[in-house]
């Protein structure tokens, strides 16, 4: 058992986030999940337009909503970090935004670092708000589409956080922390990335694929994913090792906290509105 743990504690160290490279060229982890997310949230909406005739939406609408929430979902989250997580550095050193040069002392080439779930979300809802407007696509129809099958590709996208060594947790005395290279100390650290893959993405997974047929208000998925989402994010950011260039934002809250209590308190109030609406049409 001392020998499991041991190398349970150590399997940061002995990975790397490159896959292989040829020349130039690198195949890394997390770039890979991104793909492996994109597609299992893909082909999930096709099996759910093949077994589940409610929905007024085809298989080529769906590729095209597809690049749409990618395009929303990279920009947003981009701009959602920097907005959120270090505008005072971007407003200093603005082309570091869209450029993967850090310009603090020279020309560094750093690629491009620091992306926002939070910013994501908001990015890739104003892309499909966008696509649905332009195809007179019932939107609500769209979200509860595409809803139960987001968590399971977000899996994918915190396991390449993992392969990255980066948004590593806490401190730890427990067995189950793990050295993380990328630590500013060497102490062992609750493997944070593991957990939000877990719930954020497999128990959330379960929860909304299983409630899918159940007969809600038009667009109550979404509600039930930002509470659900902002709800299990917000516990685990107690065992996520704050950004270093914000420590703790609002008494002993992270500013990932404070963005999923904003996010609960939206669910919350959209559930209230459609089930108002539900009700409102029930009786006319």
């Amino acid at each position: 058992m001392n020998n499991y743990w041991y190398w349970w504690q150590h399997l940061p160290g002995h990975m790397s986030p490159v896959i292989f490279q040829i020349g130039w060229f690198k195949l890394q982890y997390y770039g890979l999940m991104y793909i492996a997310a994109f597609a299992t949230t893909f082909f999930l909406v096709l099996y759910r337009l093949k077994h589940e005739k409610r929905f007024d939406i085809s298989t080529d609408q769906v590729k095209d909503a597809i690049t749409y929430l990618i395009l929303g979902l990279i920009i947003g989250a981009r701009l959602g970090y920097v907005l959120f997580y270090n505008l005072p550095h971007y407003l200093n050193h603005p082309l570091e935004i869209i450029l993967p040069f850090s310009f603090a002392n020279g020309i560094t080439f750093t690629g491009i670092s620091g992306m926002s779930y939070h910013g994501g979300l908001i990015g890739a809802t104003l892309a499909g708000w966008l696509y649905v407007r332009r195809t007179k696509i019932d939107w609500w129809d769209g979200v509860d589409l595409f809803v139960p099958a987001i968590p399971l590709g977000y899996t994918f996208g915190r396991l390449g956080n993992f392969f990255n060594g980066e948004l590593y947790g806490r401190v730890t005395t427990s067995s189950i922390g793990m050295y993380f290279p990328l630590a500013p100390t060497r102490q062992l650290r609750h493997p944070s990335q593991l957990y939000e893959a877990a719930f954020e993405g497999l128990f959330l997974f379960v929860v909304l694929w299983s409630i899918r047929r159940v007969k809600m208000p038009k667009g109550a998925m979404l509600a039930i994913y930002l509470i659900g989402y902002g709800t299990v994010r917000f516990v685990i950011e107690f065992f996520r090792q704050p950004d270093v260039q914000l420590g703790f934002v609002v008494g002993p809250f992270s500013m990932g906290q404070v963005l999923c209590f904003l996010m609960i308190a939206a669910g919350m109030m959209l559930f209230f509105y459609l089930w108002r609406l539900d009700q409102r049409q029930r009786r006319v």
